[in-house]
């Protein structure tokens, strides 16, 4: 039974010491799998975002920089970049977000007025 236990562990550490075959976080080598093929399909790159620089789609919006006062009007989120200092609920004109990335600090506008600043890291 020892001897079992023994081969059993040994097993598993072995197998803790494999290569993983997809890129990991902090590569630099892009993904390549289901996931990037698919992003690829929709028209989106496979970019490391966040602090923690995992991969992601991220796609292009058409409408990116164009002015709103809602989010209705965008592909994306209808937002003022940055850590704008505009109190939430304060009247105000946001541009379209550039991309599907949502890491960074932003101001969403909705209805033409500002939200609470948002940081995602």
């Amino acid at each position: 039974m020892i001897r079992i236990s023994l081969i059993a562990a040994a097993a598993l550490l072995a197998a803790a010491c494999t290569p993983q075959t997809t890129t990991g976080a902090g590569s630099d080598a892009p993904m390549q799998s289901a996931e990037a093929s698919a992003c690829a399909t929709r028209g989106g790159t496979m970019k490391q975002v966040g602090r923690m620089q995992s991969w992601q789609c991220v796609i292009s919006y058409a409408d990116a920089g164009k002015s709103c006062t809602d989010g209705d009007q965008c592909q994306g989120d209808c937002r003022v970049e940055g850590n704008s200092g505009i109190a939430p609920g304060a009247a105000t004109t946001g541009v379209c977000q550039a991309d599907s990335d949502r890491f960074g600090c932003n101001t969403p506008v909705e209805d033409g007025k500002a939200g609470p600043t948002l940081c995602i890291d």
